[in-house]
């Protein structure tokens, strides 16, 4: 146990051990996914990836995890407690898909057609950092309106939309992981079953995490060796070195390359907001009681100072504290956990780290803390808002849903159209059979699985509110948020009727399908039949 100086506080324990293998490892895999998919989707030139882009990225994970390092001494000091665990943080998922899929990978090819492959590079990579820029600004101005949030919004729908990313993203995306490599993945999942889930101990105080990545490891290389399962030895390399500087350039691109793409930077911004409410709630549950402006503010510069310095992917409390609170973690976690990703990324050696470990030893880990955030939900909850958490889940359901079906639909639609449009290359029995696919698979359906899914966050957070202000007989809460949902829904921030989940003023849109309206006049009917029906509700209350 190490102390931290001129405090009883314990820095770093036993428990910090398992919590920095879970933290690290979620940070790897974010920064693998931005990579794989610039490279192997967009042929993006990785020497600008592992130079400019991870170095930068990798600085606002050291600096928010620093800072949140410090923030649990000074809580523990201030509360006399040293079971004080700090607040996690790391690169947030689903922006850095977005920004990769949305942003990078389109402006790289739109670049890529009047210019070489490494000058297209470039630029978009300022666009990157521009859009960066935004978001970090914007996070810090809304952050002063974090604890206002947090006070009006009910735990069923703060805790619940947790509760969903928990079971969706972390539990049953990674179970496929797990499954890939059997052998090793279920090793690993019942040394963490044993050690975090049923609290057993192992010889010598083993840490559990540590345990399932080193065992799965070791058996993935076992068999690898042989030969079996196809399984094959890392191809290991270090990049170059490069220590992060800022660029201007990203302030200049700001005002002209990356203006197309601030539609889609708000909302990116505004879910990482909304998801640090919900942690910092969750940690209040659990029994550490941080200030939400503090925490929001930490990781909105956090984001602004990465993207002045090369980041293309911003920083986000992660969920999970109160799964690393049980794990016995302090503070040690997130300080060592921000200095290794920040040396890392500085000196090469992020590609190095991730091609040692397999996926299938570390999913085990990211299902525990999935399901210990979805217990946790219901635990903390009233009993009687139990439906209003389920009703805060879906809409995590519903955005996995869409994006493994955007995966296999969009190419199959791509490739029909593509086919379509070259009536002489096929006979025309082949074009009526084609046209009739997509119709008749899942066009009717895909643009509002699609919508449903855009916002996915706040979506959680405006049903679960719903369900919890109608079951506790509030009526007048329950039409505020249903009003909300029907301005949010018009014009974008939730139920977007674009595939990138972009704000727009709905009137300017072409599609056929008038999913703005829709929306926002289901919404806008809710509350007018609650305020209709009010009254005889409120009557048959008092009988």
């Amino acid at each position: 146990m190490t102390k931290w100086k001129g405090s009883q506080y314990p820095f770093f324990v036993k428990g910090d051990l398992n919590a920095f293998f879970a933290l690290f490892l979620d940070n790897l895999v974010n920064l693998v996914i931005l990579s794989g998919i610039l490279i192997g989707v967009f042929n993006f030139p990785e020497n600008i990836i592992f130079s400019k882009m991870i170095p930068g990225t990798a600085l606002g994970v050291l600096i928010g995890n620093l800072f949140y390092s410090f923030m649990a001494v000074i809580l523990a000091n201030k509360t006399k407690r040293n079971d004080i665990t700090a607040m996690p943080l790391g690169l947030d998922t689903p922006s850095t898909i977005g920004i990769a899929v949305a942003i990078l990978g389109p402006s790289f090819t739109v670049f890529n057609q009047t210019m070489p492959a490494q000058e297209a590079g470039i630029l978009s990579w300022h666009v990157g950092m521009a859009v960066m820029i935004l978001m970090g600004i914007l996070k810090i101005i809304v952050s002063f309106l974090g604890e206002k949030i947090q006070k009006a919004v009910p735990e069923a729908a703060l805790l619940g939309s947790l509760a969903g990313i928990g079971i969706v993203f972390l539990s049953a995306n990674h179970i496929y992981q797990v499954m890939e490599i059997p052998l090793v993945g279920m090793i690993s999942l019942i040394i963490i079953i044993l050690t975090l889930f049923a609290k057993h101990r192992l010889p010598k105080g083993i840490p559990g995490a540590a345990a399932a990545v080193l065992t799965g490891s070791f058996i993935y290389y076992i068999l690898a060796a042989f030969n079996l399962f196809n399984l094959k030895l890392p191809i290991l390399s270090i990049t170059q070195a490069s220590l992060p500087r800022p660029y201007i350039d990203g302030f200049s691109a700001l005002f002209s390359y990356a203006g197309a793409y601030w539609p889609l930077a708000i909302p990116f911004g505004l879910l990482t907001i909304v998801g640090g409410i919900n942690v910092t709630e969750s940690a209040k549950v659990a029994g550490d009681n941080y200030n939400v402006r503090n925490i929001l503010l930490t990781e909105a510069f956090a984001t602004l100072i990465a993207g002045i310095f090369g980041g293309v992917s911003q920083t986000t409390p992660y969920i999970g504290h109160s799964a690393y609170k049980k794990m016995g973690a302090k503070a040690g976690y997130t300080f060592f956990t921000g200095l290794l990703i920040g040396l890392g990324g500085f000196l090469g050696l992020i590609g190095l780290m991730v091609k040692l470990i397999p996926e299938s030893a570390v999913a085990p880990i990211l299902i525990y803390i999935g399901l210990e955030i979805t217990a946790l939900a219901y635990q903390m909850s009233p009993a009687r808002h139990n439906m209003a958490v389920s009703a805060a889940i879906i809409p995590s359901i519903l955005y996995f849903g869409y994006i493994k079906l955007k995966s296999l639909y969009e190419p199959l639609q791509f490739t029909i159209n593509n086919l379509l449009s070259k009536p002489a290359e096929i006979t025309p029995a082949v074009k009526d059979a084609l046209a009739q696919i997509i119709p008749f698979t899942v066009a009717r359906e895909y643009p509002y699985l699609q919508a449903l899914s855009q916002g996915f966050i706040i979506t959680a957070m405006i049903w679960g509110s719903l369900t919890s202000f109608l079951i506790d007989n509030k009526i007048k809460s329950a039409v505020i948020v249903l009003l909300i949902a029907a301005a949010f829904s018009f014009f974008g921030f939730i139920h977007s009727a674009t595939s990138s989940g972009e704000l727009y003023l709905p009137w300017h849109l072409t599609a056929k399908e008038n999913i703005p309206y829709k929306f926002s006049i289901s919404y806008l009917g809710g509350a007018l039949f609650l305020l209709f029906i009010s009254k005889y509700i409120y009557q048959e209350k008092k009988k």
